[in-house]
């Protein structure tokens, strides 16, 4: 069993809370070893939470040659977006460090590759509906030569998820008094990241 690193405090409910967030942050990096040597690639995900089980799919350039490895091999998918310095300003103590506040989730398992033209046109589709519906109208009227020539350029996969693990670092560890001026600090930010991010230390109040 891989095993990330989660202090008690900072555990999702379940797993249903994780797949909520993958499915709202489904951009992710793929993450499987050649050769005992790690490589990753930055993939969007369609995630779908079936009945009984998860699966995780998206494409790689053909030319990519971490697509060669992900059948045999175990891939680990991170799943990550929202994060944020926080600062010891924000603690009633002043012998405090500073710290990183995030959200990420980690997925596990080997893909199967989906070899057949009609799951490859399938997969974009789907992926359209879910990324880009509006242009939905004009991918049905590209000709079938010009889409038949796209998925030769890629290798489409699906992934069934064996392990789901995940931490939500929202200084939870910290009074409510400390994690409300961190949220409203971050509302407050420029960065839409960390704005993003003070919405969910809000939900741990």
């Amino acid at each position: 069993m891989y095993v990330m690193y989660t202090p008690h405090a900072f555990r999702f409910q379940d797993d249903q809370e994780m797949i909520r967030f993958i499915q709202q942050y489904s951009f992710a990096t793929m993450v499987t070893c050649l050769d005992t040597i790690p490589v990753a690639t930055q993939l969007p995900f369609l995630v779908e939470d079936r009945t009984d089980k998860l699966l995780l799919s998206s494409h790689f350039a053909v030319a990519n040659d971490q697509a060669k490895h992900i059948v045999n091999d175990t891939s680990l998918i991170i799943f990550t977006e929202p994060h944020a310095y926080i600062s010891p300003q924000h603690y009633d103590k002043k012998e405090s460090v500073p710290t990183w506040d995030y959200i990420a989730v980690h997925a596990y398992g080997k893909a199967r590759l989906l070899t057949d033209d009609r799951s490859k046109i399938q997969l974009l589709e789907r992926m359209i509906h879910y990324y880009d519906p509006v242009y939905m109208h004009q991918w049905k009227e590209l000709s079938d030569t010009f889409k038949s020539r796209m998925i030769k350029g890629i290798v489409a996969f699906e992934m069934e998820v064996t392990q789901l693990q995940g931490q939500k670092k929202l200084s939870q560890n910290k009074t409510v008094a400390e994690r409300e001026k961190i949220a409203v600090h971050l509302a407050n930010s420029p960065n839409q990241v960390e704005k993003s991010l003070a919405s969910f230390i809000k939900d741990t109040l």
